[in-house]
């Protein structure tokens, strides 16, 4: 079984956007991600998806949502500037249910979550990345998260 950890598409530069930086939508770049990301993990799985409640990161699994029929439930763990130690607590729970997710949150949360878990004892295979619309892979075996596969984009 699997966990999907994914970075938010492209959304804009932050200091240009007028409003509040949760409302910052994806750009047309990163609509494109996002279908990338659908048609990558559509296939694999998936049946719940999760995001923090930046309309980026919504927007980000929203096509993943759609293609597999599930709705995108928000979860306070995965907001930027929370501790990646909520976002890893999240992962474990969705690994003892035995629920292939997928979880898209930011760019201080993964690089921090996958670091700690490797750490702990997860084995990263091949390389490291955290640019927005990329995707991790995190394998798990019983409850542990045993493996962490970059999905890219490289």
């Amino acid at each position: 079984m699997s966990l999907f950890l994914i970075r938010h598409a492209s959304a804009g530069t932050r200091g240009v956007f007028g409003g509040d930086d949760l409302d910052r939508p994806l750009d047309a770049i990163g609509h494109d991600q996002a279908t990338a990301i659908a048609a990558m993990l559509a296939e694999r799985g998936v049946t719940a998806v999760y995001a923090s409640r930046a309309t980026r990161c919504i927007e980000t699994v929203s096509p993943l949502a759609e293609a597999i029929g599930a709705g995108v439930e928000v979860h306070p763990a995965l907001v930027e500037g929370q501790s990646a130690v909520a976002a890893i607590a999240l992962l474990r729970h969705l690994a003892a249910n035995g629920t292939v997710a997928a979880l898209c949150s930011h760019g201080d949360i993964i690089p921090d979550a996958i670091e700690r878990l490797a750490r702990e004892g997860m084995v990263i295979a091949g390389v490291r990345g955290w640019a927005k619309g990329s995707t991790w892979e995190i394998e798990v075996r019983g409850t542990d998260l045993v493996r962490a596969s970059f999905l890219g984009p490289f």
